[in-house]
């Protein structure tokens, strides 16, 4: 089972400096906790996603598909000439839109749902349930080679930066 040490902080421009801080440091921060979105806090972690080229992936999917659907069901199966007009207009132009957006918002939501193993009734495992409300949580992975000493810098770190309480926890966040 994997320790954590938990540095738990009152303020975000606390935690973003405690971040810097530990990261000039050489220790590595496994995760940040907060009850809203951070800004920079991304950069600072090193974190990224590919989730955007996943939903452009998805819209292109949506717009080729809605448009041979349309082209199909308008041209090929039924078609209908209304007053001369050629069958395949423009007017396929908004209903592509719309559905090229509805496909990739959908299946986006779906890919991250299934990547973050997020379910219907899954518990959720917070380092502190003070963070939904108003804390915020760095938390810094204790391995198997970090000392006493070690331990204690961090901790210290953790104190000096702004941590109104710094705490250790046997939780798996992941």
């Amino acid at each position: 089972m994997k320790t954590n040490i938990l540095g738990v902080y009152d303020d975000e421009h606390d935690i973003m400096h405690a971040v810097d801080k530990l990261k000039e440091e050489g220790i590595e921060v496994k995760d940040v906790f907060s009850p809203f979105p951070l800004h920079g806090i991304w950069d600072k972690l090193k974190q990224t996603t590919n989730l955007p080229y996943a939903t452009f992936i998805y819209g292109l999917i949506g717009g080729i598909g809605s448009f041979a659907l349309l082209y199909w069901t308008s041209v090929i199966n039924y078609p209908l000439k209304f007053g001369g007009k050629p069958l395949n207009t423009l007017s396929f132009i908004i209903i592509m839109f719309v559905l090229t957006i509805l496909i990739g918002t959908v299946l986006t939501a779906l890919t991250f749902f299934i990547r973050q193993k997020l379910y219907p009734g899954k518990e959720s495992t917070l380092p502190d349930p003070r963070t939904v409300d108003d804390k915020f949580v760095i938390v810094v992975e204790k391995t198997d080679s970090m000392d006493d000493n070690e331990v204690s810098r961090i901790k210290d770190l953790l104190s000096g930066t702004g941590a109104v309480e710094v705490n250790e926890s046997d939780i798996d966040y992941e």
